[in-house]
């Protein structure tokens, strides 16, 4: 009997989670907070400090994450 090969389907990545997460070296999912972009006056300072570095995704929204972008 001769080993019939199957191809792998490709899995298409979601356009929109493209933008917005990327995944470390070590797996973790990182990406930018939001309110950072206009009217930044009437903003707290504190607000505006935590939104200037980068987040990481909870452990338990990263697995779903993940599957969006396969490929990043």
């Amino acid at each position: 009997m001769a080993a019939v090969k199957v191809k792998k389907i490709k899995v298409k990545t979601h356009s929109g989670a493209k933008k917005r997460f990327q995944v470390t070296g070590s797996g973790k999912v990182k990406f930018q907070h939001a309110y950072k972009r206009h009217r930044l006056v009437s903003k707290d300072k504190k607000v505006k400090r935590i939104a200037r570095n980068a987040g990481v995704a909870s452990t338990a929204n990263a697995p779903t994450i993940r599957e969006m972008v396969p490929y990043k």
